[in-house]
């Protein structure tokens, strides 16, 4: 945001500071609060249309292609044939204690029907498994194939009298596959609602809007909106495009973008973006970017791409089901050797049908995907936008958080410090003086200076000729006499004569880098000064604080002046401090502590820290992120608040457990019951029979999902980070 006018000139110690805080902080200004930059985001009205119930999703390739409908669907066709297969079959009338009703045809129920079964509920799994042998990538499916094709064919045998074989799976075979496919259908619709954080988001943009156009307004399909237009937005109404403000004022519902419950007042200039809610008024709004190009688009698209990306987690958990794959087959061989040495050829087949289908990794197969999607969902909601999973499970390991500071931990925008007036003037005068004189400038130190004067509720009084004196200040005439407002260089040029008390609070400013303006009356008297520092987000000192109470060391890198930056540590109470860095040189200083063994966690505004975002473990832009930090950073806050951070942390630490709990319990689930099912107890009455290993795999599946759910209460409003 360069300075074309006044106020400092290159002899002002902190010239600079000001000036390039301005200009890092042109893309927060004009996105902040506002998700991600546009220009990354699927065309939205596609999105918008293309999510229904039938969620395909994908799990490592467990069900590739295989929707939640399709289960559905299948598992609601498949109980009503197996009531009959199981209600006629002799065995489950001996166990229950009654007899079914015979009659001509009806030992042909179980074999027509269990057929049926297998080829149409069964087909999922059969498909899967012989594309997971075609992909040399043995896992559940193929697995499940196996137990039920066992079960199958070992029955047909049966039915037919071929050799004389007891080996009726009929209902077994039915139970497993509708048991099976119920499971599947649990899966799925968890993993579904957890992508169901993108059609939240799709649903946030209304279907259609106000344009107002010469003769007044015209509702239209959000879709009909091209840059330019103007709309009418209501009370109560949701953006239908990202836009400016261009007349009136609203409190914006922004939660859905920041994950900030709190409502932000908009004014004509202030950017606002599609699916925020006018709270209490009608605002006309400049429409800037519609469809793919807006703010929401672009969020959608991370959260895509956070549930679609691999990561070491995902990577263990395809291991241990290819070791599980082995482990059952190895142990369903074992099983029928021995069982067949023993003399009992169905005992066998019992067996080694039984261990095939407890060992199925079902569980393995929801334990890490399930854990990811809900914490990929639970951060987009608190405006925490995870593009790569790999940096949801750093961020438990990171060391370091390096912050850039301005944009970051400072608003970017400069803030009135104090108010020093000569011997004889009134301190609220002065400072009301020097607001009527800026009042006329948009200046973003004028700003400063005029806000500052409003919040002390002062009166301003009347100014007429103003003048902007490009590179030293401002002039302005108030009660007939000349008041100017500037920089040393203003000083020089008047010839004005700073009293010594005052000189001597000025140097002091400026020894902890604050950029000093003198009030000037006619005749050259120096009635005063301000002073004007970049404002510190109250935010920065809970994050700052709270990631030192996790063990977390904070350091800041900036390109400030070594005393601007030692002041902003010095209240923040930061542990390192990085001053004077190029921003080509960032990146040295991520190196730098990467070299000492620690593990950094890089957080900046994306300008010119792409460099630094990229090298670090891992890279956050905060500040609704640019096209460069969507690249460059792991993870993009929506918001502009660094206490964001801390929810990175603790949803890092909460689903790296979730992760392992899942893990351990489906691996050794597994691992404990498949000797159990290969009838290592069948010595003392204790069998497990193929439908109850169904029963008990469904039953750890639910475990792992459950617990998966448990990471909904951790909380991540980082207004209520502790």
């Amino acid at each position: 945001m360069q300075d074309h006018r006044h106020h400092h000139d290159d002899e002002t110690p902190v010239s600079a500071t000001l000036t390039e805080a301005g200009r890092a902080s042109a893309p927060a200004e004009a996105a902040a609060g506002h998700g991600p930059e546009h220009g990354h985001g699927h065309h939205h009205q596609t999105q918008h249309a293309g999510h229904d119930d039938d969620h395909t999703v994908h799990t490592h390739g467990q069900h590739a292609g295989h929707s939640t409908a399709m289960f559905k669907n299948r598992f609601w066709l498949t109980l009503p044939l197996s009531i009959p297969v199981v209600y006629v079959s002799p065995m489950v009338g001996h166990i229950l204690g009654y007899m079914a009703p015979m009659f001509p045809g009806s030992a042909w129920i179980p074999p027509v029907l269990g057929t049926v079964i297998f080829l149409y509920g069964g087909q999922p799994f059969l498909k899967g498994g012989l594309q997971e042998l075609k992909d040399r990538r043995p896992g559940m499916m193929l697995l499940i194939g196996m137990a039920i094709t066992v079960a199958f064919a070992a029955s047909w045998i049966t039915s037919l009298g071929i050799g004389g074989f007891d080996l009726d799976f009929w209902w077994e075979l039915a139970l497993l596959v509708a048991i099976m496919l119920l499971g599947h259908w649990i899966e799925m619709r968890a993993l579904g609602s957890a992508q169901g954080a993108l059609d939240a988001l799709a649903a946030l943009l209304p279907d259609e809007a106000e344009r107002i156009t010469d003769s007044g307004t015209e509702t239209v399909p959000v879709s009909k909106l091209r840059p330019a237009d103007l709309v009418l937005v209501r009370s109560g109404a949701r953006m239908p495009a990202d836009g400016t403000v261009v007349q009136g004022q609203a409190e914006f519902d922004e939660s859905m973008i920041t994950g900030e419950s709190k409502t932000v007042p908009r004014g004509p200039g202030d950017a606002v973006v599609a699916g925020t809610v006018a709270t209490d008024s009608s605002v006309r709004v400049r429409v800037d970017a519609v469809g793919e190009d807006t703010a929401l688009a672009g969020i959608q698209r991370l959260v895509a791409e956070a549930q679609a990306s691999s990561s070491r987690a995902q990577a263990l958990a395809d291991r241990a089901a290819a070791f599980l794959f082995y482990f059952a087959a190895g142990a369903g061989v074992i099983t029928f050797i021995v069982w067949t040495l023993l003399g009992s050829i169905p005992e066998a087949v019992t067996r080694t049908v039984t261990v095939l289908v407890i060992a199925c990794p079902h569980a393995l197969g929801l334990a890490i995907p399930l854990v990811i999607a809900i914490s990929t969902e639970q951060a987009a909601r608190a405006g925490v936008l995870i593009k790569n999973r790999m940096a949801l499970e750093r961020m438990r390991t990171i060391d370091v958080v390096l912050f850039d500071k301005t944009g970051t931990l400072t608003t970017g925008e400069p803030e009135l410090k104090d108010v020093a007036a000569a011997p004889g003037v009134d301190a609220g005068e002065l400072l009301a003086l020097a607001a009527a004189v800026e009042s006329d400038s948009e200046h973003p130190v004028a700003r400063a200076i005029v806000r500052a004067a409003r919040g002390r509720n002062l009166t301003l009084p009347a100014v007429d000729g103003f003048a902007s004196l490009t590179g030293r200040g401002v002039r302005a005439s108030v009660d007939g006499r000349t008041v100017h407002v500037g920089g040393p260089a203003l000083l020089r040029e008047l010839g004005a004569v700073v009293p010594p008390a005052l000189a001597a609070t000025t140097r002091g400013w400026m020894d902890r880098g604050a950029a000093v303006l003198h009030v000037i009356d006619d005749g050259a008297r120096v009635l005063g000064a301000v002073s004007l520092e970049d404002a510190v987000r109250a935010e920065s000192r809970q994050a700052v604080r709270a990631l030192q109470q996790r063990g977390i060391k904070v350091a800041m890198v900036t390109g400030d002046a070594r005393q601007v930056a030692q002041a902003v540590a010095a209240e923040l109470k930061i542990d390192e401090v990085f001053a004077e860095v190029l921003p080509a040189d960032k990146d040295k200083k991520v190196a730098e502590l990467q070299s000492r063994g620690l593990k950094v966690a890089m957080v900046g505004d994306g300008v010119n820290d792409s460099p630094a975002l990229a090298r670090a473990e891992v890279g956050i832009a905060i500040g609704a992120g640019t096209d460069v930090a969507m690249e460059s950073a792991g993870v993009v806050l929506a918001g502009n608040d660094p206490r964001a951070v801390l929810c990175m942390v603790d949803l890092s630490r909460a689903s790296y457990r979730k992760m392992w709990q899942n893990l351990v319990w489906a691996t050794g689930y597994n691992i404990l019951s498949v000797p159990l099912a290969a009838g290592v107890l069948a010595f003392g009455g204790v069998v497990l029979s193929p439908a109850a290993g169904a029963v008990l795999m469904s039953v750890s599946t639910i475990v792992v999902a459950l617990n998966a759910q448990l990471l909904r209460r951790v909380r991540l409003n980082p207004s209520e980070v502790r």
